[in-house]
């Protein structure tokens, strides 16, 4: 199943945590250090709270999840084809997790459409950025295939 992640920065994580268990009637399925997410069934949505990184009440970012690096990498091959500018990441930690995943610059905002293969302990890991795209470009049509090294684009 897919779903839509919406990714907010909010300033009491406890509060946040408080509000979205009632007003989804789930919670949380992992709270670390200024974070939390949910894996809501009704509507299918991936809630993350992120505490500490933003102004509270913001969006951080916007993505979609899938079930698996196939369709990470069939969705990198389709925006490619439609000459979209991404970013593929393999096996990146982000969001207390190992994942695939790609970015896809929108007009006003990248989208993260990405599988998760791992639990990680950390947010990222030291040095690195997370909830974002690296430098994107459009590059030259090429087969897109996760596992395989090709570069930063599409």
């Amino acid at each position: 199943m897919s779903r839509v992640q919406l990714a907010l920065n909010v300033g009491d994580l406890d509060a946040s945590i408080e509000f979205y268990t009632k007003l989804f009637g789930t919670p949380p399925a992992k709270i670390r250090e200024n974070y939390a997410n949910f894996a809501i069934a009704e509507p299918p949505l991936k809630l993350v709270l992120i505490a500490g990184a933003g102004e509270p009440g913001t969006l951080n970012h916007v993505g979609v999840e899938v079930e698996s690096t196939d369709e990470v990498a069939a969705a990198a091959a389709r925006m490619q084809a439609e000459g979209a500018a991404c970013d593929v990441q393999e096996a990146t930690t982000c969001c207390f997790a190992v994942q695939d995943k790609v970015w896809v610059s929108g007009p006003e905002i990248p989208w993260e459409i990405y599988t998760v293969l791992a639990d990680a302990q950390v947010m990222l890991p030291p040095d690195s950025a997370c909830c974002a795209p690296g430098d994107v470009a459009v590059v030259a049509p090429e087969v897109v295939a996760l596992g395989v090294k090709t570069g930063n684009g599409c």
